[in-house]
């Protein structure tokens, strides 16, 4: 009978075997297949509240196919509540999710992996160490939010960010705001747009590693506990068949995974962190080739806050399924999924695009893609802006620079001064080392949306946005200013230039003055690198490669 591990039970293992009886474990209970079910339950995130009842729905799953199921817990933090000095400490947190991940698993010797996450850095993170340990893994998220309803209007959290601006042009009344502030996120569950956890909990749809539904079904549907009883039973099967993640997650299906991201309207947070899970499966993955790979499907949906739909709306159309269905000609069909069967062979139960939610590809929303990497001397290691948020009259726009040194100099600038429209927001060292932690600037970049500003200001910068940013927003700029890129060199009243059907941002300088200013050494703000962030700063990559730090 094997032992723990798959090995045959030795003297040497009675020391494990003792003290895992002591949490209460059999005899008969260690001979079977070990399933780390990994869960980033917690109470602070409506994302993963519902991941404590999942987790013990997953384990009964386990137990009930033969397996015997050990759960631990990781981080997972928000990023919409860590806003400020604690918006820092999110980007890090992916990659300490991912090495505590790899440490336990590797400690204890499980054999395969049952995942539970939701949000922005967690789903990554826990990406991030599948790929480095290899083992059978399947993914489970928690499901979506309910939208709220008000009247004839139905609103979402991206909303509730976007009123910031409407209180501050006064377009919204102080007991409106509150109002909203305690209805609009109206259940636990993932936000109810198109931001980076929808985008990411989708992602694992698309690549096969999570059951089709699991992300855009509401979290408290009932078909969720059925779900996550399937997936426990599931990954005891695939332990016994050995298929390791690599089986499932190849170059071919992150490709089929760029390409849904691209057509659903995905997030820019999306790029950095495909880069790193490239950067880790030693792929060839770099910007230029994700740009041509999305570039190669058109967008045949979009969801709040860049149309009026949100994620309830699109489950209730097929969801993941169907986008693909839509873009089947641009995928590899004949890749296996985690929870049986083939890409292709799910696609032809699935129904056809509705024309409404979703398009066919046959008229679609835009044609090439929901992104665009931009160079130029602005940005010589290219940058990111989600050209289907960008209003068609900003897709090409050349303005005068205002320049801030960091997320809090800008918030201030547009609370306290007017701003002029046609200008650009130049918002530097706010890069991964700079900040340090590559913030997002999502309140600064829904402020201008709220205060009607999107139409004729941008900001640009080398930290990142929300998923949900909408509006002529470029970010990951690189190299970033804190390693003396570009961004560094600019100064107020230059005018930038942003051209987003060439793919181009450029400074608008002589090439012999931006040298000169370069040389010239421009003296770094003091931006604290407290704690974990000294050795953060130290050793992170550049947002090109996906900001890798662990």
């Amino acid at each position: 009978m094997p032992g723990h591990r798959g090995k045959p039970e030795e003297i040497t293992e009675a020391y494990y075997r003792g003290l895992m009886h002591a949490a209460g474990y059999r005899r008969k209970d260690l001979d079977r297949p070990q399933i780390a079910v990994v869960n980033s339950w917690t109470d602070v995130n409506p994302g993963h509240q519902p991941l404590k009842e999942l987790g013990l729905r997953v384990k009964e799953g386990i137990w009930a196919a033969g397996g015997s199921p050990g759960e631990f817990n990781v981080p997972a933090p928000c990023d919409g509540m860590a806003q400020g000095p604690g918006q820092r400490f999110i980007l890090p947190q992916r990659d300490l999710i991912a090495g505590s991940i790899e440490a336990m698993v590797r400690a204890h010797g499980f054999e395969g992996m049952v995942m539970l996450g939701s949000c922005d850095k967690i789903i990554p993170g826990m990406v991030m160490a599948a790929i480095r340990l290899n083992l059978p893994t399947i993914f489970l998220t928690a499901g979506a939010m309910l939208p709220c309803r008000l009247g004839n209007r139905t609103l979402v959290t991206s909303d509730l960010k976007e009123a910031i601006g409407k209180k501050r042009t006064g377009e919204i009344d102080e007991a409106t705001f509150s109002d909203w502030q305690e209805r609009l996120c109206s259940s636990p569950g993932t936000c109810s747009m198109m931001g980076t956890a929808n985008t990411m909990g989708c992602f694992l749809e698309a690549t096969g590693l999570a059951p089709f539904g699991s992300a855009t079904m509401l979290a408290f549907d009932a078909a969720k506990l059925r779900q996550a009883r399937d997936v426990g039973e599931r990954i005891v099967t695939l332990v016994r068949e050995d298929r390791p993640i690599r089986d499932f997650l190849s170059q071919d299906s992150l490709e089929n995974g760029i390409k849904y991201i691209s057509a659903s309207g995905g997030s820019t947070n999306a790029v950095l962190h495909l880069m790193a899970f490239a950067s880790l499966a030693d792929s060839d993955l770099d910007l230029d080739r994700f740009d041509r790979i999305q570039a190669s499907v058109p967008v045949v949906a979009k969801f709040k806050p860049s149309s009026e739909f949100n994620i309830s709306d699109y489950h209730e159309v097929g969801g993941v399924a169907t986008v693909l269905k839509a873009i089947q000609n641009s995928l590899d069909l004949d890749l296996p999924l985690a929870m049986g069967g083939k890409m292709g062979e799910v696609l032809e139960s699935t129904s056809v695009p509705d024309g409404r939610i979703i398009q066919p590809a046959s008229n679609p929303l835009s044609p090439d893609g929901c992104f665009a990497i931009l160079r130029g001397n602005l940005a010589p290691q290219g940058s990111v802006v989600k050209k289907s948020g960008v209003a068609p009259n900003m897709l090409v726009h050349t303005g005068p620079a205002i320049v801030f040194d960091s997320e809090e100099d800008v918030r201030r600038f547009m609370l306290d001064k007017q701003i002029q429209p046609g200008s650009v927001l130049v918002v530097r060292y706010e890069g991964p080392k700079g900040g340090p932690g590559m913030r997002e600037l999502s309140i600064p970049a829904a402020m201008l949306v709220g205060m009607g500003l999107h139409t004729s200001v941008a900001m640009i910068t080398d930290g990142r946005f929300s998923g949900a940013t909408r509006g002529p927003c470029v970010g990951h700029i690189c190299p970033e200013a804190w390693d003396g890129g570009p961004l560094a060199s600019v100064r107020h009243g230059d005018m930038i230039e942003i051209n987003v059907p060439e793919k181009k941002i450029q400074l608008l300088v002589s090439e012999q003055e931006l040298r000169k200013r370069q040389q010239a050494s421009p003296m770094r703000p003091d931006h604290p690198a407290p704690g974990i962030l000294a050795a953060y700063r130290k050793m992170v990559s550049g947002a090109d490669s996906g900001a890798v730090w662990l």
